[in-house]
């Protein structure tokens, strides 16, 4: 798959002799050809028709991205010196290209990036801005993109922000997002748990509460449904036993489920009480999915990734493990036609 900001590799021809370019070229294109497809890359293109719906990953990772900050790990040391420009924060981008509509899902830090990558020749709409934006809660990977809505960035122009109301009144009464509203840099647009709101004929996105850390507003995943196919976003939940719902059941009735994965296993923690921040690990979501039928394991993709989370290096024996059991790991550029 290719991604929406992979850099480009060395040309060929600065260090190929010339009698040896074709051979070489032609034998990098036959392995590419007949590399193994993941769950995740079978089910998912590149490109949006004219007249197509679809969802594209523009992040992967946990609130605080990697780098992470103050990190001395391996995870992060080399990120340091040369960062990787796919580790951005969580976040989707949905593409309704015969209403000419695009939306964002998760304000995250790289929004400016995130939004950027939604101006591209295949999308109908050219605007630099959204058509709206749902974000789950209010941890900060997830609403502080905001901050750039606003005078001292783009001073944007009611930018239709979707919020529950408990993430409404947040947003309405502390700075520095109530200066968002109050000079309609954006304007709230109120979710309902499980109340549908229709973005355009085709495409329905419905809040669902899910439980989590909730000090400064709800959390919710969505369920987002377009003219063929439909989708799960839950980026952030605690243990799926905590959930008045069954995620199996929830995996069942969608195309595809975007699944917290934060965490690989406890052991990647050893500076923090994990019980504090009990998100559903990699190991225990694939023991609960294991008797799973094998086209229902690949509706999971796995997404929302610490720094530490060793998934994110797709070569590790950890993500090995994760395809090979049948499950997903999101990567920024993919697309999922809805």
């Amino acid at each position: 798959m290719d991604s929406l900001f992979e850099e480009p590799g060395l040309r060929p021809d600065s260090y190929l002799p010339k009698m040896n370019r074709t051979l070489i070229l032609g034998i990098i294109i036959v392995l590419s050809s007949c590399r193994a497809k993941t769950p995740s890359e079978s089910e998912s293109t590149s490109k949006f028709e004219p007249e197509g719906v679809y969802l594209t990953v523009l992040g992967t990772l946990q609130d605080a991205g990697a780098p992470h900050i103050a990190c001395k790990k391996e995870c992060c040391t080399e990120l340091f010196e040369n960062p990787d420009p796919n580790r951005m924060v969580v976040s989707l981008g949905l593409v309704d290209n015969r209403a000419g509509k695009k939306y964002l899902f998760e304000a995250t830090p790289d929004m400016s990036r995130q939004m950027k990558a939604l101006v591209r020749p295949d999308v109908v709409n050219p605007g630099e801005f959204v058509d709206g934006i749902f974000f789950t809660h209010a941890h900060i990977g997830h609403y502080t993109g905001l901050m750039y809505l606003g005078k001292e960035a783009t001073n944007a122009n009611r930018v239709p922000v979707y919020a529950m109301p408990r993430m409404q009144e947040y947003l309405e009464t502390n700075g520095p997002w109530s200066r968002l509203v109050s000079m309609n840099n954006i304007a709230l647009m109120h979710l309902i748990h499980e109340q549908p709101v229709e973005l355009t004929p085709q495409v329905a996105i419905t809040p669902i509460l899910v439980p989590h850390r909730d000090e400064y507003s709800e959390t919710v995943g969505y369920r987002i449904e377009g003219p063929g196919k439909s989708a799960l976003f839950i980026p952030d939940i605690d243990k799926w036993s905590k959930w008045e719902r069954d995620i199996i059941e929830e995996i069942k009735r969608v195309d595809y489920a975007f699944l917290d994965a934060t965490f690989y296993s406890g052991e990647e923690i050893n500076t923090r009480d994990i019980s504090q921040i009990p998100h559903p690990f990699i190991i225990e979501s694939m023991e609960l999915f294991k008797d799973l039928p094998a086209e229902q394991k690949a509706k999971v993709v796995f997404i929302h990734f610490n720094h530490t989370n060793p998934v994110v290096d797709r070569d590790s024996p950890e993500a090995q493990e994760v395809l090979k059991a049948g499950f997903g790991i999101a990567r920024v550029g993919e697309v999922y036609e809805l």
